[in-house]
């Protein structure tokens, strides 16, 4: 295998990962659902906000760290559930999870990637998130739920954006089965079923932190409180699920004031570089996750690459840390965000100005 330190920076890794993937990976990766607006949204979200510096403060010691779920992370980044990332890697999540081990983070399993959920827990010693799309009916949800508990997983995440599968038109104009439904086993019409007594039910009868995944609404992240729900997890599937949909750092604002600290949040969609995951901490979440990024590193180089890619990003949030004046996350606050102009057209890879998706060498 190539060696993972030859990758200076992400946009190599993400190059990399076009290189060895065929067309209709890569579509998986790159794409969203119909129009693709949603997806350009979440980065047009990231890339409308700017960083707003203090200065003249020491910062020659700088604690990158945070926490969700009472547990410690050297960044406040997770490695977001991904449901075939075993067609990117042969180690599937299991890969995932030893990355995140290495780098000192959290993993969310998938329940449709494979291996199976006690293979990825038994992958690293690092704690884990298993993460649930409804396959069954209430006492298979319960088996499950009991099996992500005895295998040691320090939190339960139901996805909740997925009632339907959408319309993913890069697969559709290939005629090509969609990547996804390659590796969902299972009857999938339980998932049109979930509903906030499942929520209920679950944190009533199991001890295990409770995250919901796929919030958009305030009122909605309200009810998750009101539910007992530890981690309201706004997202919207990377855009590859509701067309027209705002990108999701637009909707952080308004979930931070609803929840007013009752529980944790956590925020995926778009989210690549440094800079980005300190904006979304600014903005009030506790922790992002990353889907995308976790992807393209696995098929660049499988585990070892995943982990290259987080000690640069790494680099990335203590560099924007310092260059902000401050010394941790804990003392940055809204006022470190503000309106900015977007200098390039929102697209999934605007992060990475430096790969040329025209150029046919990739």
């Amino acid at each position: 295998m190539p060696d993972p330190n030859r990758f200076q920076t992400i946009h190599e890794i993400v190059k990399a990962a076009q290189l060895n993937l065929n067309q209709t990976h890569w579509d998986y990766l790159v794409g969203g659902t119909e129009t693709e607006t949603t997806l350009k949204r979440n980065r047009s979200a990231i890339d409308t906000r700017a960083l707003n510096p203090r200065v003249l403060n020491d910062v020659s010691k700088v604690d990158t760290s945070g926490t969700i779920i009472g547990q410690h992370l050297d960044m406040p980044v997770l490695l977001a559930p991904i449901g075939s990332v075993q067609v990117f890697t042969p180690e599937g999540g299991a890969a995932a999870a030893k990355a995140a081990a290495e780098a000192g983070i959290m993993s969310i399993a998938s329940s449709v990637c494979e291996p199976s959920l006690e293979e990825i827990a038994a992958a690293s010693d690092a704690p884990k998130i298993y993460q649930l799309y409804v396959r069954g009916d209430e006492k298979w949800v319960d088996d499950t739920v009991e099996r992500a508990i005895d295998s040691g997983y320090k939190g339960f995440c139901l996805t909740v954006d997925s009632a339907v599968v959408s319309r993913r038109e890069r697969d559709i104009s290939k005629r090509v089965v969609p990547t996804t439904a390659v590796s969902v086993p299972g009857d999938y019409s339980y998932q049109a079923t979930l509903n906030w007594s499942t929520v209920e039910r679950i944190k009533e009868k199991y001890d295990i932190p409770l995250i919901v995944k796929g919030i958009h609404r305030a009122d909605d992240a309200i009810k998750a409180v009101e539910c007992g729900v530890d981690v309201v997890y706004i997202s919207n599937h990377g855009g590859r699920q509701l067309d027209q949909a705002p990108g999701t750092l637009d909707l952080l604002p308004d979930i931070v004031q609803a929840i007013k600290g009752k529980a944790e949040i956590a925020i995926d969609g778009g989210f690549y570089r440094g800079t980005d995951i300190v904006k979304a901490i600014a903005m009030g979440a506790d922790a992002v996750g990353i889907g995308r990024l976790e992807a393209w590193s696995l098929a660049a180089g499988g585990a070892p690459t995943l982990v290259r890619c987080l000690q640069i990003l790494s680099t990335e949030i203590r560099i924007a840390l310092i260059l902000c004046g401050v010394t941790s996350f804990a003392e940055l606050d809204e006022s470190f965000v503000c309106a900015g102009q977007a200098v390039v057209q929102p697209d999934v890879l605007s992060a990475f100005p430096l790969v040329d998706v025209t150029d046919p060498g990739y």
